[in-house]
């Protein structure tokens, strides 16, 4: 069996602790891979391998630190299929929307190529007689990203690209679930001229989580995932110190008013509620229509469509939608529609009947699924289900719609379809989530905007990347100046005054 290795000092280093977890195929349901899994002490060393590499790469003009990035950049262009082929293999998303995946994530380096602009400070001549004051950011040292299973190459790179343009050292601790990736990448980013030590990849489970929590030289921490995992890792980090931001979990919701182009919301709805199967931050699982005609109208030209899904491995360049990432996953999302059922909510399509292509009956696979007919009270409204179902929750009116989103804990993404400029503006403004989309499914962020929601899906000050992410991997430093033409004779013991 294939064993991932940790990257280290520019090169691959073999795991020490004797405990590894296995990485499946999820199309095929076969352990094809095993990732060890880091001690606390290997922890240790990698950061102190990264604080060594630090101070000489914090003096590095900010135009050679972009031009390696750029040189990334490049090489990433040329890796894409390799990555996407990784990422499908162990995640199970469709060889396409792997592709899309890498391209999100170069355009963050596109963006933090441009790092010398972005570095740039303030200055104010004579803020007092002969006295000037100028500000400038400085990296923080060595920092850490957690990240998910469910982007494993565009969430890293969320990350890492400005956290190393500003000057810091990156330490990675992806998903144990699909960690090659994160290999590949770190192989490129040294092809590209980054200096050894500078950017380094440990695998591990919680253990390896706690200790770049406590590690002293960690000076910030950021994670995407789970609301609970992302309440304990601002917590404990922040409590040693840290700066953190910890993007949690999601509910997005699509509202549909009657004038909507109910064709585009339709074609919109399925690939923001099925696409990667349902396992994206931002993926649409509660749709709201307005108005119970607009709601039975919807639901007609939803239905066919979710029930002609092609559902398959990667693969199959033709498959639409490819299976969940785990047996246990999958059984969770199982036991949502079992849950909604219970709950009193009307089954429209029922994804639990799909049968797997032949030859992949061990994948963990499962159809579209969609619930009409889902109120506020109940588990698949109030749970992020990470998976392809569906929910559509009535509203009588425009009104009732925003308040049934503005109640929910969580305030990630939101969109709403509508061909009315005064409705969307109002809802744009008004709704208490992060990101708005108008008559856009997913509306996440070009690179050179930052990425984040409000509420219980972030926890911390600042947004990732764009301007939010330079702000987070620098810290400001004002320095104020006075060259007097002669020294004085005696020594004075007033405050200082600007006058």
């Amino acid at each position: 069996m294939t064993e991932i290795n940790n990257y280290v000092g520019g090169e691959e280093v073999a795991g020490t602790s004797g405990r590894f977890a296995d990485v499946f195929n999820p199309a095929t349901g076969q352990a094809e891979k095993r990732v060890a899994l880091a001690t606390t002490a290997e922890v240790d060393a990698v950061v102190a391998n990264a604080k060594a590499a630090w101070p000489k790469w914090a003096k590095t003009p900010p135009l050679r630190r972009a031009r390696i990035l750029d040189k990334f950049k490049f090489l990433l262009q040329e890796n894409a299929d390799r990555i996407a082929e990784a990422i499908s293999a162990e995640h199970g998303k469709t060889h396409d929307d792997a592709l899309g995946e890498v391209t999100r994530g170069l355009e963050v380096v596109e963006f933090a190529v441009g790092i010398p602009h972005l570095l740039k400070g303030e200055i104010t001549e004579n803020v007092g007689t002969n006295v000037d004051s100028h500000s400038l950011r400085q990296p923080l040292g060595v920092v850490a990203g957690i990240t998910p299973f469910n982007f494993p190459c565009m969430v890293p790179m969320w990350m890492f690209p400005v956290a190393l343009a500003c000057g810091n050292c990156f330490v990675l601790k992806p998903s144990e679930r699909d960690p090659s990736p994160s290999l590949i990448i770190a192989e490129l980013l040294t092809k590209a001229g980054l200096p050894a030590g500078v950017f380094n990849v440990v695998h591990g489970d919680k253990e390896a989580v706690d200790a770049l929590l406590h590690n002293p030289d960690v000076k910030a921490v950021s994670f995407v995932g789970s609301t609970p995992i992302a309440r304990y890792i601002y917590a404990t980090g922040t409590a040693n110190g840290k700066r953190v931001q910890a993007l949690g979990g999601a509910k997005n919701h699509m509202v549909i008013m009657p004038d909507a182009d109910l064709d585009m919301a339709v074609s919109a709805l399925m690939g923001a509620a099925y696409g990667s199967a349902g396992e994206r931050c931002m993926a649409i699982s509660v749709a709201v229509p307005v108005g119970e005609e607009t709601a039975n109208r919807l639901i007609d030209k939803l239905v066919p469509q979710i029930e002609s899904l092609k559902i398959g491995p990667a693969a199959d360049r033709a498959s639409e939608m490819g299976p969940v990432v785990t047996a246990q996953h999958l059984a969770k999302i199982r036991g949502y529609i079992d849950q909604g059922e219970k709950e009193g909510a009307k089954l429209v399509v029922d994804g639990r009947d799909f049968k797997a292509p032949q030859g992949y009956e061990g994948g963990y696979f499962i159809g579209g699924t969609l619930f009409d007919g889902v109120t506020s009270d109940m588990t698949i409204w109030k749970e992020e289900i990470f998976g392809p179902v569906l929910g559509i929750a009535r509203a009588k009116d425009y009104s009732e719609a925003v308040d049934l989103i503005g109640k929910h804990e969580y305030g990630n993404g939101v969109a709403i379809f509508t061909r009315d400029g005064d409705s969307a503006r109002a809802f744009a403004h008004d709704i208490e989530v992060g990101m708005v989309g108008v008559n856009v499914p997913i509306p996440v962020p070009m690179a050179f905007h930052s990425f984040g929601g409000w509420k219980a899906s972030l926890f911390g000050d600042h947004h990732m990347h764009g301007p939010e992410g330079v702000r987070f991997y620098t810290r400001l430093k004002t320095i104020t100046t006075r060259w007097p033409t002669g020294m004085r004779a005696v020594s004075e013991f007033v405050m200082p005054t600007m006058g």
